[in-house]
């Protein structure tokens, strides 16, 4: 739909940039809250690897999601939002000393731990302030996902969390340990998960695990099972809002929660991927022998999931109402994976048309480069272009 596009405000900057529907945004929020209020403690923290926009993060911060961070840079950023530091867990397969030194002197909810070294490191530099780390265990449940092969998470091959079959010896090494305490389990098993069948998987593998610790009589306050909720990628407008109402029902109907239990989630694309449309301007219209190409100044280097994910965008063309005709959308990238899109049937294409590229407010600005020495996009929000 072009009407939700301030075209005219549009063609006064420069492409590309990213512009982010705040209206959008807001009813993703409200919908998290109305449905997360149905139950008695489930908390969810934003996966702020998704989209770290200062803007943006602040939106998310006001509705009172917590943050979820796997690098020290984006807990500066969330701090800088305005998130409270009680309000963040700090996951990651390899946090780095100075990190780890960050997390504990803001005080943290707590550290989503992947190995027995870093619980050691984590260990030492909590001696070292005088403080104790809570830290929950990342286990690899060993569950598969029906999601793309580089963004499967839970399978025993992946580089994440700690085997099921170590548990026991991380619990009981951390007994050991002075300056951490163990409070939880936490487990991700992938990205952009449309079938809830892979979360009632997990939530037997769950329950399982905690069988195993309550025949220990091992009591944990804190279950945390990431996020992975995906978004229609084929129709923005006509599902803008994942249906959280299914996702959340699932984990009360499948999980085994305590009574003195709280569950926490990390959604980040399910939260912001809607929100988003990469916003281009066509450079030249050339034909191929077999094909035609509509070439952008957007690229790789501003969308990089197509290149490497062969991940579907919806694209659509903004200032143009002639009939259709097939083009390859491409960037000026100097690569041959530099495609949005092939056979994409356009409004017919022309020189200046405006160009979105939709569901893109997830894994699009925050992960633009600088290769070829390009400018990294601006990301403008709707509230600014009124």
């Amino acid at each position: 739909m072009k009407g939700i596009f301030p075209i005219d405000q549009f063609q006064k900057l420069r492409t590309p940039f990213y512009y982010y529907d705040t209206k959008v945004l807001r009813d993703t929020l409200a919908c998290i809250r109305m449905e997360t209020a149905k139950y008695e403690n489930y908390f969810v923290h934003y996966a702020v690897k998704a989209n770290a926009n200062p803007k943006v993060l602040s939106i998310i911060r006001e509705s009172g999601l917590g943050a979820d961070c796997v690098s020290g840079g984006e807990i500066k950023a969330a701090v800088k939002a305005g998130f409270p530091a009680d309000k963040i867990v700090f996951a990651g397969v390899g946090k780095a000393d100075w990190e780890i030194d960050l997390a504990l002197d803001y005080g943290i909810f707590c550290f989503n731990v992947e190995s027995i070294p870093e619980l050691e490191v984590i260990n030492r530099l909590a001696s070292a302030k005088g403080k104790v780390a809570d830290v929950a265990f990342r286990i690899n449940p060993d569950v598969g996902a029906h999601t793309h092969a580089n963004i499967t998470t839970g399978l025993a091959e992946n580089k994440f969390g700690i085997s099921m079959e170590d548990m026991d010896r991380v619990i009981d090494i951390a007994a050991t340990l002075e300056h951490v305490r163990f409070v939880g389990l936490h487990f991700h098993i992938g990205s952009q998960i449309m079938d809830m069948g892979d979360f009632v998987a997990l939530c037997n593998r769950v329950n399982e695990l905690q069988d195993k610790l309550e025949a220990r009589r091992i009591r944990i306050p804190y279950i945390n099972v990431g996020g992975g909720l995906g978004i229609d990628y084929a129709h923005p407008n006509r599902q803008p809002i994942p249906d959280f109402g299914h996702y959340f029902e699932t984990y009360d109907n499948s999980l085994k929660l305590r009574s003195y239990q709280s569950l926490h989630f990390e959604l980040g694309r399910s939260v912001v991927g809607q929100c988003g449309s990469l916003i281009s301007r066509v450079l030249y219209v050339k034909q191929g022998t077999r094909k035609r190409f509509a070439i952008l100044d957007a690229g790789m280097t501003d969308l990089i999931r197509p290149a490497l994910y062969q991940a579907y965008h919806k694209i659509e063309n903004l200032t143009s109402e002639e009939e259709t005709d097939t083009y390859d959308i491409v960037g000026p990238i100097c690569e041959s994976s530099d495609v949005f899109g092939k056979a994409i049937d356009l409004n017919r294409v022309s020189r200046g048309d405006l160009i979105a590229i939709r569901s893109a407010g997830a894994y699009g600005e925050i992960m633009a480069s600088g290769y070829n020495c390009r400018e990294l996009p601006v990301g403008y929000i709707s509230d600014e272009l009124v």
